[in-house]
């Protein structure tokens, strides 16, 4: 039986690399495209990797050559900061993908969303209130959904839409709030952070990788939307007393980190639609969650 194929938008990056080494186990042959190369711990074996800028359409056609069955969009410009750089490659560079894949008879293309979607909306989200993000990436994102699912009722493309909360776990780089903070108590050093009142939804790696497989072989998932996280609020200060009850050493500067202008203090969502149609619902607890991020970090810093 022939392999399916696989391409990974930002396969290079923290979902991209578990996304493409959970394909690897179901044997699939798997592509990344991104635009830097693998740094040394996310680089597997027999994955293809490409170097590409999707929020330019010339670069996207020696890619879509080849023949696939699945294109998951993780691509996106990480710093915010660049305007002009985020609205081009998480908005451009959906409408790109689906020109040069809108003919190719893919069986599925995951559109990866996020929770900045609703902006200020009343929480928990639910996927049928219309968001009203007030950064530049929240606006980028809600603009890439609307044209996906737009693009699914005209044209029946196979898009399916997971936006997606506060993902963690090994190997994620550490300028996100959980990696900080297990690496600042592993160096015994300063921790800057915010009042820690504020409560986001965590949700464990695996268990994101799982809604996007699931997605993938789902019948009735296409041109719909799905929130994926674990569906509770967590308070900063409960993250960071696991962390500091596994690794006693935690020295926190409260109250130096400030929240952005109009970011709400409770951001979580309804995770309904996903338990009922993708037959998705998160396994790992948080604490298990924390703990093998921890144990991950350890073993880095002892290999380091």
């Amino acid at each position: 039986m022939e392999k399916k194929k696989i391409l990974i938008i930002g396969g290079t990056g923290f979902i991209g690399y578990h996304l493409a080494s959970k394909c690897k186990k179901f044997n699939w042959d798997v592509t990344s495209v991104s635009t830097k190369k693998p740094t040394k711990e996310r680089r597997l074996k027999k994955v293809r990797y490409k170097i590409c800028d999707i929020s330019f359409k010339r670069n996207l056609t020696h890619v879509a050559k080849y023949k696939y069955d699945y294109v998951v969009n993780l691509g996106g410009y990480v710093d915010h900061i660049n305007k002009r750089k985020t609205f081009r490659t998480h908005y451009l560079g959906a409408k790109n993908l689906f020109e040069v894949f809108k003919d190719k008879k893919l069986k599925s293309f995951i559109q990866i969303g996020s929770s900045a979607e609703y902006g200020t909306a009343k929480v928990p989200h639910r996927e049928n209130v219309i968001g009203n993000p007030g950064g530049i990436y929240g606006k980028s994102k809600l603009l890439a959904s609307k044209f996906m699912a737009n693009c699914y009722r005209k044209y029946n493309f196979p898009v399916t839409i997971l936006r997606f909360y506060q993902l963690f776990g090994p190997k994620q780089h550490t300028n996100r709030f959980i990696p900080i903070l297990i690496t600042a108590c592993l160096h015994k050093k300063e921790f800057v952070t915010s009042s820690g009142n504020q409560s986001r939804d965590f949700l464990y790696i695996d268990d994101g990788i799982e809604a996007i497989v699931k997605s993938i072989k789902s019948k009735n998932s296409k041109g719909k939307i799905f929130n994926i996280g674990s569906g509770g609020p967590t308070k900063l200060k409960k993250i960071m007393k696991i962390v500091k009850q596994k690794l006693k050493h935690f020295y926190p500067i409260y109250g130096q980190v400030k929240l952005r202008k109009g970011e709400p203090k409770i951001i979580y969502p309804n995770v309904s639609l996903a338990k009922k149609i993708l037959k998705w619902r998160n396994k790992t607890t948080l604490k298990i969650g924390l703990n093998k991020t921890i144990i991950y970090y350890k073993n880095k810093k002892n290999v380091g």
